[in-house]
Order: structure tokens, then C-alpha cells, then sequence
């Protein structure tokens, strides 16, 4: 199948995070094994999901080193956008395709696929790597098994190239992210007998702004880097819920936050100060008014950012191939600081643009996949 035939297949299958991905795996899986590779799997603890690792052996079978290219195969649900077309039915109009994840990013994931003939053709000295994750879209929560495996099974691999959306140039560099869930607990009673109770919401309406504080302050003092189009730490709170009545005051509020972090503000560094205000100034004011308050801070997700070495053979690669020397950096998360800190340097360099990812009528270009396509073979040819 050409590149436009595995598209459509693979929009075809519903991957939105909260369903399995593996009937679209599996439909790869059985395309890889016709070709006479062995691709495995790697499934989560309730074998509802999966990844994919399949190694392209170099001509003399060897297996070790070469190049992955990795995607991931969820996508981001549908749910109250206004489609012009149906989201998992791809359409084509005036060059572009229109499909939920056709930009994010199966598009990069049909070209690879489509051109696994023409990689085997090839006589290349080191292998090709495809790896496929699962449930990217949640705080790249399947990579990091797959990348554990990888280990066990003592398989090495020279370099990454992650397909996100960048318009076919070269990103060296992404904000780690970082989510938590806020739970503030204190003591209900009637509305008019205040004394008796702690406010949960008032309590973490403090801590929201203390939040906010820190917001303001790296956004005014830095630290800054200018390749990035928010060239400072961001944090912010957009989740929160908490009482039952407007005549009772409330003893629990929760609410959700996160953060991207530069390179340099290391992410346990910020966390640290969230859990100093919550201990040294917060807590010891909720408990003067209950002594039994309290408030639990747990990890939602973390995936580390991304900075790759210019000095780096596939930095050097992909700037070759695509002939694009600039440096760009970007505030969405990826994979790529997952192999990175696997010890796999990596740069992340797909089809299609970030801005049409997420939002309804998600398309890529035709032309972008073909250009995409001029890569990967150019890619593969080096091996």
C-alpha cells in the first residue's frame, strides 16, 4: 500500500486514548509480518493497548544500532468539535487530507509503513527501527514500557526521529511537562457558623494563587530562552471542583495543575517551592481553624522535555536531509525526551502542522507527506 492507502486504514481505526489501540497494532503487526519480519509487542498491564517495535535488519542481518523511527498511535477524542467531514473517514479536498490524527500524527506512521518495501530493497549496513506507542495523548504513558524493554531485550539504537507534526524541519528542543492533582481537605458546617469550619476552596483558592504567583514571577524574571515562542517556565491551574451547597462550607476542594519547564528549571525544583508554601504558610493556617486538615499532592503524569545536542550524528542527519540549519524549540511535549533519557539522541522532525492537531477538520498536506516520504528514503539510503 502507498502512503495514502495506510492513511486511510489507519484513520479508519478509532485510537482516541480512552479506547484500545489494539486493532490498529495488530493490523501493522500482520503488514510487518508479510514481509517477513517479527515485530513484537509490548501491552499494558490490562492487555487492552499495545506498542510495536519492529527492527528492519541491516543486509547481513545484523540488528544492533541504526535508526528508529517512532509515532505514537493514539489520537486526541472528538467529542463536541464541529466536523465538516467525517473524523474517521479520510477525505481529500483542494491537497489536503482530513482526518482525526491524519496531522498527529499518522501521517508520519502511514509513510514509514508504506515504505518498508522499498527500506528492505535496500542494501544498508545498519537496521531500521519502527517503533509505536500507545496513549502519547495522556502524558506519553506507553513509551516508557516499550523503552524498558528495549533495555531488557539489550537492543541499541544510534538515533531517534519522532514524527510530531513540525512541517518537515528539524525540533531540537521541547518544554518538559509536568501534572498534578491538589486535593484540600478540611471541615464542613452550615454557611452561618463559619467558626465551626474550614473553608476547602478558600484554603486552595490560596495555594491557586500562589501558583499564579510563580507564573508571573518566571514570566517576569525568567529564566528565558528566546527559541521558544513562551520562552520562560509556564504553570497554570485549569481543573478545580469542590463543595455541595452554596449554604455549606465546603471541606474538599481538588484541583489540577501543571507545568513546562525549561531545560534549566529542573522539574523537582518546582515542585519543591508548591510543597513548601503548602507546608510552611498553608497548612499551618488551615490547621489553626481544624487540626485535622490537610492536603494531598499526587503525580498525574511527567514527560521529560527535550534538548538535543547539535554534535549528535542524527542532529547533524536530519539538518542535512532537510537542509535547515535553524534552531527551533517548541512548548508541546513529545516522546523524544523519553528516548533521550534512554540514552538514544533524538530529534523530533515530521508531516504536517502542530496548529491543525487537536481541533476539529485536522488535516495534513498531501505534499507535506510527500516530502516526508523524500526523507525517509533519503534517511534510509544513509544506512
Amino acid at each position: 500500500m502507498n502512503t495514502l492507502a495506510w492513511l486511510d486504514r489507519l484513520t479508519a481505526i478509532d485510537t482516541v486514548s480512552r479506547h484500545s489501540n489494539l486493532g490498529l497494532i495488530e493490523t501493522v503487526r500482520d503488514a510487518l509480518k508479510r514481509h517477513g519480519l517479527d515485530p513484537w509487542l509490548n501491552l499494558n498491564a490490562e492487555g487492552t493497548k499495545a506498542n510495536l517495535f519492529c527492527t528492519l535488519p541491516a543486509q547481513d542481518g545484523a540488528t544492533q544500532g541504526g535508526i528508529a523511527l517512532s509515532g505514537h498511535t493514539d489520537v486526541v477524542p472528538v467529542d463536541g468539535q464541529d466536523w465538516a467531514t467525517d473524523p474517521f473517514k479520510l477525505t481529500e479536498q483542494d491537497g489536503k487530507l482530513y482526518a482525526r490524527g491524519a496531522c498527529d500524527m499518522k501521517g508520519f506512521i502511514a509513510a514509514s509503513l508504506a515504505l518498508v518495501p522499498e527500506f528492505l530493497a535496500l542494501p544498508r549496513s545498519q537496521p531500521l527501527h519502527l517503533a509505536l506507542s500507545y496513549d502519547e495523548e495522556v502524558s506519553c504513558l506507553g513509551a516508557p514500557f516499550m523503552l524498558a524493554e528495549l533495555q531488557q531485550r539489550g537492543i541499541r539504537i544510534d538515533g531517534c526521529v519522532v514524527g510530531e507534526p513540525t512541517s518537515m524541519k528539524p525540533v531540537v528542543a521541547h518544554k518538559g511537562l509536568n501534572a498534578y492533582r491538589c486535593r484540600v481537605h478540611g471541615k464542613a458546617a452550615h454557611s452561618s457558623l463559619t467558626p465551626r469550619g474550614c473553608n476547602a476552596i478558600e484554603h486552595a483558592a490560596r495555594l491557586i494563587c500562589h501558583i499564579r504567583d510563580l507564573a508571573e514571577l518566571w514570566r517576569a524574571e525568567g529564566p528565558f530562552d528566546a527559541f521558544y515562542d513562551v520562552p520562560y517556565t509556564t504553570i497554570t491551574t485549569n481543573q478545580i471542583s469542590g463543595g455541595i451547597a452554596m449554604n455549606t462550607i465546603a471541606d474538599a476542594c481538588e484541583f489540577v495543575y501543571e507545568f513546562r519547564n525549561l531545560s534549566g528549571v529542573p522539574p523537582q525544583d518546582v515542585q519543591a517551592r508548591i510543597q513548601r508554601y503548602v507546608q510552611d504558610e498553608l497548612l499551618p493556617r488551615m490547621q489553626r481553624e481544624f487540626p485535622e486538615a490537610r492536603v494531598e499532592i499526587d503525580k498525574l503524569a511527567a514527560a521529560p522535555g527535550l534538548e538535543a545536542s547539535e554534535q549528535a550524528a542524527i542532529t547533524q542527519l536530519v539538518r542535512a536531509l532537510t537542509q535547515d540549519r535553524d534552531v527551533r524549540k517548541v512548548a508541546y511535549g513529545t516522546e523524544a525526551g523519553l528516548f533521550q533519557g534512554a540514552g538514544i539522541p533524538t530529534v523530533v522532525c515530521g508531516p504536517g502542522n502542530i496548529e491543525q492537531a487537536h481541533k476539529a477538520d485536522e488535516f495534513v498536506e498531501i505534499d507535506q507527506l510527500r516530502q516526508c516520504e523524500q526523507f525517509l528514503r533519503q534517511l534510509a539510503a544513509t544506512l
